[in-house]
């Protein structure tokens, strides 16, 4: 059985381990080293209990262990962005075509919005089918598409924005609330 629950500083193991392959032989991720326990807990910690981090489990009758996660972050450090996100997940490799990703990213968006975000964008690395699909399917739309903007494995890469609208945009926006003070939020 699938659970979902906020990440802790002691998943930053396994975090960093599905990362990892993303990181070291794909094109999904422009990092080109992958970080260690220690660097993804710091990346944790630096959300400051504002920006939620998750991680979908097999349960913990099966041992807890992580099998995806997702995330929101900082879009850019300008306050007046301070209302959109930039989103990402990642999922493990046995755990991927399970319906992970989708229970999962459905419930970083439904956070998002009882955070009271107004917007959440995902970059996505192209070509990659699963990634649309996942992000299309969690009511993001696209955007627009960058060429050309990262160099990985020998080859330039085009960068493609996929755009949730998580809020209606109000004047004066209200201040998002702290994922601290919101918890994980599930919607059937």
């Amino acid at each position: 059985m699938i659970a979902l629950r906020p990440a802790r500083p002691d998943d930053a193991a396994s975090i960093a381990a599905i990362y990892a392959p993303y990181v070291l032989t794909g094109t999904v991720s422009f990092e080109t080293e992958a970080p260690d326990a220690r660097q993804m807990r710091g990346r944790m910690a630096a959300s400051a209990g504002l920006y939620p981090w998750l991680v979908a489990t097999n349960g913990e009758a099966d041992g807890d262990a992580v099998l995806a996660y997702a995330y929101a972050g900082q879009f850019r450090d300008r306050p007046a962005y301070r209302y959109v996100v930039e989103t990402s997940i990642y999922v493990s490799s046995p755990a991927q075509g399970q319906g992970v990703g989708k229970l999962l990213y459905r419930a970083l968006v439904d956070t998002l919005r009882a955070q009271g975000f107004v917007q959440a964008l995902g970059v996505i690395a192209l070509p990659n089918d699963y990634s649309i699909g996942l992000h299309e399917a969690s009511g993001f739309r696209r955007q627009g598409v960058l060429r050309e903007m990262g160099y990985k494995q020998g080859r330039w890469i085009d960068v493609g924005f996929w755009q949730c609208e998580l809020n209606d945009a109000t004047i004066p926006p209200a201040e998002p609330k702290r994922f601290s003070d919101v918890g994980l939020v599930q919607r059937g």
